[in-house]
């Protein structure tokens, strides 16, 4: 009789595939094709599967099934972009696969499989080939195609069958293959079954880096805490790194990150004035603060008192009224915005900053009304808001808004004698028919339609497609603006403007784009979104 798959083994495998991903989670991100700053595939990946992690690790269900059906709740409520919530599917679709089996064999395995290929593909409107969905699904066909009853045997099949299929994937998306990469949500999949095999096959586990020798100079009582930032940060990536090597082997790191030109470090040691010199190699330093650790009674104490008032907490309340709004949005001036125009409740999040579906839920449940409008505003966090609807214990409609002036606009359009149904009809419509100009910067060296792009240039972008690379930012603006009223006319445009430029510069925007466009009415706004030096919408 054929060895069986039990929900121990399920549990421990994909707690190590867990780690695998995590473990490789910067080799994913730098696969992304797009020089954007975003929310890197192998960073939402990572933060999506980690939830089920912390899931299993609690579980006390031992059954198969049941501990199938944990996985896929704790990715679902994780799920943070549209390569998180894809993971989410698949494994929702292998859950329903596995319902009420306390141990499977290969053909039951195969047809999970299978199931999750199902789900994957139901949940996208338009499925692109090329992607993790490929993956899946060329996978899953040659697992049943194997008729294997081994359970072992099957999933090696379905490992090795993804790993080619992503091999394949530059093949069938030309953008991959100008940029000379795989599809980046497909080699996360493949991370996550890569680690899953280590531990089905030789029952070892994977473990996250660099985890014994964290755990081991945790031991050592370091003198200081330095927390600082270092801003526009214009050095190739080996420098960054070996800054963060130079942290590493001087103390004990606790954070480091880069993103948007600025860099994020806490770091233990005894010596606070090395760090800061090192620093200051890279960049400009600021928000600098030295904590002398053997003065305080409870260093942890505090950190976790920080961390805790950092997060938003969002409080279920009763139904009031018949509607409300749920927006998300980064930038104290477009929070504000959204309140001003009627967003009950503000979720922090946008292009570098994904929220997850649990963030979007609670923020729902914590609207006082009887139906939820959920205004994501990125094209990352739509499918991300659209799994709070089976969740939440209202009613919820989400709007495809894939920009901040779409957003505004929607909800500008609420029309309260309408019916639910609508008004998500005229609000997309609204919001369908403004342009948006972005004014953004190159995160990596790229090639892009065929253009050579560097780290830092300027980037200009109608309705999210890159469409100007150059040096100077009022110039990049205001040709795009430009570009945008010519194609579709307009005869209004709001300037954002973002936390990274000022009012003056966003002013000798509005001054060159008014004297192209006299007619023009041209507000200009402090929304200090990060990432986007510029945001203009074009109605």
């Amino acid at each position: 009789m054929a060895e069986l798959l039990t929900g121990e083994i399920f549990k421990n495998a994909l707690l190590s595939g867990a780690n695998l991903l995590v473990n490789h989670s910067a080799e994913v991100d730098a696969l992304n094709v797009f020089p954007v700053p975003d929310g890197d595939t192998g960073t939402n990946m990572s933060m999506t599967i980690e939830s089920a992690a912390g899931a299993l690790r609690v579980a006390t269900e031992t059954e198969l099934g049941a501990i199938a059906k944990v996985t896929a709740g704790g990715l679902l409520r994780g799920a943070r972009g549209n390569s998180g919530v894809i993971l989410s599917l698949i494994f929702r679709g292998i859950s329903k696969g596995l319902k009420g089996i306390e141990a499977a064999d290969g053909l039951q395995l195969a047809a999970a499989f299978d199931k999750g290929r199902e789900a994957a593909y139901k949940a996208v409107m338009k499925p692109t080939e090329g992607t993790i969905l490929t993956v899946v699904r060329l996978a899953a066909a040659k697992a049943l195609e194997a008729n294997e009853e081994d359970y072992k045997k099957t999933f090696v099949i379905f490992y090795e069958a993804a790993k080619e299929a992503l091999a394949m994937t530059p093949e069938m998306l030309p953008v991959l293959k100008e940029a000379g990469v795989v599809d980046a949500g497909g080699q996360g999949f493949v991370y996550v079954l890569e680690g899953m095999k280590s531990y089905i096959l030789d029952g070892v586990m994977v473990n996250l880096n660099g985890e014994d020798k964290a755990e081991a100079e945790d031991t050592k009582q370091y003198g200081y805490s330095v927390k600082l930032t270092v801003r526009h940060v214009q050095t190739t990536q080996a420098e960054v790194e070996a800054f963060q090597n130079f942290l590493k082997n001087s103390g004990l790191l606790k954070e480091f990150s880069c993103e948007n030109k600025k860099l994020y470090i806490h770091v233990h040691l005894d010596d606070p004035s090395a760090v800061l010199a090192a620093a200051l190699k890279l960049g400009a330093i600021y928000d600098v603060a030295v904590l002398n650790i053997l003065e305080e009674a409870d260093d942890a104490e505090e950190e976790a008192s920080e961390e805790s008032a950092k997060k938003e907490e969002f409080t279920r309340v009763e139904p009031e009224n018949e509607y409300g709004f749920v927006a998300v949005a980064a930038g104290e001036g477009v929070k504000e915005l959204f309140k001003e125009l009627g967003a009950d409740v503000v979720v922090s999040g946008g292009q570098t900053m994904n929220p997850s579906t649990d963030d979007i839920l609670k923020a729902v449940e914590a609207t006082p009304a009887r139906h939820v409008f959920v205004l994501p505003n990125n094209k990352n966090i739509i499918m991300a808001a659209e799994q709070t609807v089976p969740l939440a214990d209202r009613g919820v409609s989400v709007l495809s808004t894939k920009t901040i002036p779409q957003g505004i606009t929607a909800i500008l359009s609420f029309d309260e004698s309408l019916s639910a149904e609508e008004n998500h009809l005229e609000m997309m419509k609204a919001a369908e028919g403004v342009h948006t100009a972005q004014v953004t910067f190159a995160a990596r060296d790229s090639e892009y339609s065929g253009e050579r792009i560097k780290k830092g240039q300027i980037l200009g972008m109608e309705d999210g497609k890159i469409t100007l690379v150059e040096d100077d930012l009022v110039s990049t603006a205001y040709r795009v603006t430009r570009r945008l009223m010519k194609k579709h006319g307009g005869s209004m445009m709001t300037i954002l403007y973002g936390e990274d430029t000022d009012e003056a510069t966003a002013n000798a925007l509005a001054e060159r784009l008014q004297a192209r466009f006299p007619a023009a009415e041209i507000n200009v706004v402090n929304g200090g979104q990060p990432v986007y030096y510029f945001v203009v919408s074009v109605e």
